[in-house]
């Protein structure tokens, strides 16, 4: 479960339409159809729940959310952090569904809850079925009065919420924002984080809980959104026969009327712990996202805050002020907050900076916005408002952000506005809310004449939609069927004259929406030696300039083309990934070819990108999660230095990315970027003819001038190790326990493993590890355990993990080998067997939905020549399996006994504490 401190940017929420609305069924009896927009239509209940139905064909998945208007704005004192640890326990189970967790794995379901200011939501998406339909509706209505909220659960659950929190005290600047949100409100509730105050977390009644839960969790305070691949009139029914039967409650909902008044005055926060970087920031109140000055308050924010063309980098990043700088609105209910922050490393004067930001901020006045930035701003964001209502289930989530701010409508509505910004509403707003006396400044590591900003509050959001009817809908993708042999059916596999493969599967998608997925392999282990550092370096590169676009130029280009286009590597290959339109893909399949072979590699871009890279690997020199990783790396790939799987120490890494050169990146590229060993896979709306032409262009003549060999990661059987690392002043704590195995993707072993860890770490909170943890002893927020198999050789690994309180150590420890051992010795019962299988058939099903991940399986495809049918093969050796076969298989390769440990936390302060 999430508790967000930060809103994403709500343009990423919104969407373009061009096709007629397709004709709601009637509603059944007992239910009124309230309104429609752009393809959402909204029910009513006579219970007063709201009902979003939003169908989408194209995708074999349905998603289920159910929204309640509830979240830390409705605390009372002594209560924060309550209605966060209430979605906790809304996963402890109810009357008729006592195993909630055990119930989302068997279901192979991603589902989560989260809570933020103004609302609470629970969601799932799972294989689009009956009977899956079916298990969600009547999971969500049961919990939606029916659970149990027990005594015994919130003990438990508690150290769980506490650990989360000791997990967020970790984070600078999330500490930091945390203190210029308690300044900038003094009355609202808003300057409460939603995790709540540790003790408020730790001494909350039971009946305080359960009163707050009956008073808010009811059908007429909440939102129930389905989207997906359903039949609409079917639906309906179900929702009736679920949602129906429960009784319209009797009670009245207290009204909230706290207002923050105007701020009188700048305010600051200063922030000092241990830790490795800097960060100044500063925020200003503005209106509720519903207002209509939040629309160019946004397009303002891109203009300071983007990287590379946003003012703030220019001033900032570029005189080497700061390594990154970034600017963003709080969308909320009731005025929220703009926020501007920068990172700078720890040698960096923090006074020049805070100074600096604060000159950009405030300085728009003497500086006016232009014509161009705001044309660039808004360009950006709507390409991201095009390309996010592709996906149903996204919408359905994201919906719960405009419920809480008082009407689904809103997204619409936000949309329409953004569109109609102008320079002069953009200016308007810089002038009227980023002044001295409506700031609040922070860093973290320090009136003469009064000037109030009253901020407008919107009373009636209803009276804003009222008669609005929105646009038409886009148009339906096809129900593709997700089966290995449809999908080796349909797809195009080809060999250009370079040797690179490509791999096409045409598909009518929502909105003509394509994905492409890239990779680039390079070298060999001789060729490679000492060249890491320079490799993930270049693929770094790549995106910040061509011999044709400048880093700002790609950056408008892409938006000009609505596509979301990345680039990275690592020391032996090149990535890319692209998301578009059918329009658009081959002129950004040319762009994408630009972006590759002819670089432009920039000596001040290679100075900001190891500023950045030094200070980001700093920041993580005090974080238990960043250094268990790397420890654990360490432990178990004891490659020698120089070698491209070589992990080094933390300094030994800085050295290497400071020592790199323009000239070593430029060698490395003419050296070994070539399209021999090339890989691309083309998912979604496309013209298969029209794409391969184009990609024949672009990569057909581009032969390798220096081999490429697959390095093997060969098994190497190790010394058990045990390593502690200390990291003062941190409350979170980080473990992995780790275990060498002589298996590889393609061994007979393997899926019998994969099933075993499953059972023993994966799944949604119900696994041995995680029910031991935290179901059970509440000592983790986070715990589970993974297998990693290489495709190619004979090596992979088995590690189990967890965070928490550094107090608890021996606990944690304990709880690891014990439910290890008690897997070994005890087997897998024949219902956990068939609840895992169930969960990881169902999770694989839904992946082959996603058209990027199905992508991600075609580009590894074409690497290894798998055809489709090994995955098949493979799903029907795990149906096959017993539960003697997999404990034998697991007893074979594990051991408690043999694990290595790799501990990080402030151990010396949880011993004085009598650990």
């Amino acid at each position: 479960m999430k508790s967000p401190l930060v809103f994403r940017f709500c343009g990423l929420l919104l969407l373009c339409c061009s096709l007629a609305c397709v004709a709601a069924p009637e509603p059944p009896r007992g239910v009124t159809r309230a309104t429609q927009v752009e393809g959402i239509t909204e029910y009513r209940l006579k219970n007063g729940l709201q009902v979003l139905l939003f169908p989408d064909p194209s995708k074999d998945t349905v998603t289920v959310n159910v929204t309640y208007k509830v979240g830390s704005r409705h605390e009372n004192y002594g209560e924060t952090g309550m209605a966060h640890l209430l979605e906790h326990l809304l996963f402890k189970g109810s009357k008729k569904h006592r195993d909630i967790p055990g119930e989302m794995s068997a279901h192979g379901a991603e589902a989560n809850g989260t809570t933020s200011y103004d609302r609470t939501n629970y969601y799932e998406t799972f294989a689009a079925t009956p009977e899956n339909i079916d298990w969600a509706l009547r999971l969500e209505a049961d919990r939606m009065v029916n659970s149990f909220i027990a005594k015994a659960d919130l003990d438990s659950e508690m150290t769980v919420v506490r650990n989360e929190f000791e997990r967020s005290e970790n984070s600078p600047f999330g500490v930091l924002m945390r203190g210029m949100m308690a300044a900038s409100y003094r009355w609202h509730s808003y300057g409460k984080p939603t995790i709540g105050a540790r003790s408020d977390i730790e001494n909350v009644a039971i009946n305080r809980l359960q009163d707050f839960y009956k008073l808010y969790y009811q059908p007429d305070n909440a939102v129930l959104t389905v989207a997906g691949k359903f039949d609409e009139a079917q639906l309906l029914k179900q929702i009736q026969k679920t949602f129906g039967r429960i009784p319209k409650p009797k009670r009245q909902l207290p009204k909230l009327y706290t207002v923050e008044p105007a701020q009188d005055g700048e305010r600051s926060v200063t922030v000092r712990r241990v830790a490795d970087i800097q960060w100044a920031a500063t925020a200003y109140h503005i209106p509720p996202g519903s207002h209509p000055d939040y629309a160019p308050l946004q397009v303002l924010a891109e203009i300071l805050g983007d990287t590379p063309r946003g003012r703030l980098h220019q001033a900032l990043v570029e005189k080497r002020l700061a390594v990154t700088s970034f600017g963003y609105p709080f969308q909320l209910q009731d005025p929220g907050l703009l926020f501007f922050a920068a990172q700078l490393d720890k040698n960096t004067a923090l006074d020049s900076t805070a100074k600096a930001l604060l000159e950009v901020v405030e300085g728009v006045k003497e500086a006016p916005i232009t014509e161009e930035e705001v044309e660039r701003a808004r360009r950006n964001l709507i390409k991201q408002i095009t390309l996010a209502f592709s996906s149903s289930e996204s919408i359905a989530i994201a919906l719960s952000e405009y419920i809480s701010m008082g009407d689904w409508r809103l997204l619409f509505l936000t949309r329409d506005r953004f569109e109609k910004v102008t320079l002069a509403d953009v200016q308007r707003v810089a002038e009227q809310y980023l002044v001295r006396n409506n700031r609040t400044e922070g860093r973290f590591v320090p009136t003469a004449m009064p000037e109030r900003v009253d901020i407008p509050v919107v009373a009636d959001v209803s009276s804003l939609l009222e008669g609005y009817e929105g646009r038409a809908a886009l148009a339906d993708g096809e129900a593709f069927d997700p089966s290995f042999a449809n999908i080796q059916a349909r797809t195009r596999t080809e060999v250009l004259a370079s040797g690179a493969k490509v791999a096409l599967l045409p598909k009518k998608t929502r909105g003509e929406q394509v994905v492409l997925g890239l990779v680039m392999r390079f070298g060999t282990e001789t060729s490679l030696h000492g060249r890491g550092t320079i490799a993930e370096l270049t693929s770094a590169m790549l995106m910040r300039g061509t011999a044709n676009h400048t880093r700002q130029g790609l950056q408008d280009r892409l938006d000009e083309l609505q596509a979301e286009l990345n680039v990275s590597g690592d020391t032996h290959s090149a990535s890319a990934s692209v998301i578009t339109t059918r329009q658009n893909l081959p002129a950004v399949i040319e762009l994408l070819v630009e972006i590759l072979r002819e670089p432009a590699f920039n000596a001040k871009e290679l100075t900001q990108l190891q500023d950045r890279i030094v200070t980001s690997m700093e920041a993580g020199r005090q974080e238990p999660q960043a250094i268990v990783g790397r420890e654990l790396a360490r432990v178990y790939n004891r490659w020698p230095p120089g070698h491209p799987y070589h992990t080094p120490t933390l300094d030994e890494e800085i050295q290497a990315v400071r020592a790199v050169t323009l000239t070593d990146i430029q060698n490395f590229h003419r050296e070994f970027y070539r399209a021999s060993a090339l890989q691309v896979a083309v998912v979604g709306d496309l013209d298969a003819d029209e794409v391969l032409a184009v990609l024949h262009q672009g990569f057909g003549d581009w032969r390798s001038v220096s081999a490429y060999q697959y390095i093997p990661k060969i098994f190497q059987t190790l010394p058990r190790q045990d390593l502690t690392r200390e990291t003062p002043d941190k409350e979170n704590a980080s473990i992995a326990a780790t275990l060498p195995l002589p298996v590889g993707e393609g061994n007979d072993d393997a899926i019998a493993l994969e099933l075993g860890t499953y059972v023993f770490g994966g799944g949604f909170l119900n696994s041995r590890l995680a029910t031991r943890l935290r179901q059970k002893d509440g000592l983790s927020y986070n715990a589970g355990a993974w297998l990693g198999l290489d495709p190619q050789s004979s090596a992979g690994s088995f590690t189990a993990f967890a965070i928490f309180a550094p107090q608890n150590l021996t606990a944690v420890e304990k709880g690891i080998a014990e439910e290890l051992r008690r897997l070994l010795e005890q087997g897998i019962s024949p219902e956990e067997m068939a609840a895992a299988k169930s969960g990881m058939l169902q999770e694989a099903q839904v992946a082959r939905t996603q058209n990027d991940q199905l992508a991600s399986l075609l580009v590894k495809n074409l690497e290894i020549d798998r055809p489709m049918d090994w995955y098949r093969e493979r799903e029907a050796k795990l149906q096959a399996l017993t539960p003697p076969q997999v404990q034998a298989i697991l007893r074979k390769y594990l051991s408690a006994d043999q694990l290595s440990v790799v501990r990080a936390g402030d151990f010396s302060a949880a011993k004085k504490r009598g650990q």
